[in-house]
This record gives structure tokens, sequence and C-alpha cells, in this order.
């Protein structure tokens, strides 16, 4: 299935997760890709949080997603590579949100990392350049 035709299940909502920064600027880019999902998932709850630095943080993003009746969470890590921020920080944010919330769903999902796309962005990119 190509992310064109991709589909949530009633109940998924997302939680895009960056690192945060003091610029907000920096941020906004996480807004806008928020802003886009709600367009492509209409009455999916979709929720931004950041791992330090602003708000909402982590946990206060999750509670948001549970509040408006989730019954799953996928975290969606807005990084690069699986560092320590994903392979610890976010697998243990997930393991306290399914013992504070034992009847909602918390799914980590990977980081952009090297998705077969990266490259055709990468290329985008340098071509902007020239």
């Amino acid at each position: 299935m190509s992310a064109s035709q991709m589909t949530l299940d009633p109940g998924t909502a997302v939680l895009l997760i960056a690192h945060g920064s003091r610029l907000a600027a920096a941020n906004a880019d996480l807004l806008q890709l928020a802003e886009q999902l709600r367009l492509r998932f209409p009455g999916h709850v979709i929720e931004t949080a950041y791992l330090e630095l602003t708000e909402p943080t982590i946990p206060q993003g999750a509670a948001r997603c549970v509040t408006f009746g989730a019954t799953r969470v996928l975290l969606l890590p807005y990084f690069l590579s699986a560092g320590t921020h994903v392979t610890e920080d976010l697998r243990r944010f997930r393991a306290q949100f399914a013992e504070q919330s034992p009847n909602v769903r918390f799914d980590l999902c990977p980081p952009l990392g090297l998705h077969p796309l990266m490259l055709e962005i990468v290329c985008d990119r340098l071509s902007e350049a020239t």
C-alpha cells in the first residue's frame, strides 16, 4: 500500500515527536506537518510534542491524545536516526504511557532514517543548491 492510500483505524491518534528548539521557526516544521496530516486523516487526533526545550512535552502530547479519546497512539519520531532519544527515551515514554493508560495501545514507529524515499529528498535538496 502506498502512503497516499494509507488509512488509520478508528480511534488511532498520531503523536509527532521532534527534538524541540528554542527557536519557534525551527519548531514550526512539525506544526506544519501535523496540519498536513490532519488534512490527510480528517477526524483523527494528530498532536505534536517535543523532547526538550519547548512545549508541549511528550507526556503532554500523549495525554492530549488520550483525552481526545484515542484507543491507539502512534508515536512517530521526527528524527533522522535511531539514536539515544529514540532507542531509550521514547521507548521509556512508551512504556510509561502504556502503564498509565492500560486501555490505550501505544506503538513507537521507526524514525525517518534511511527510508527508501530519503534518497529522493536528499537529491531534491541538492538540486535546490545548483
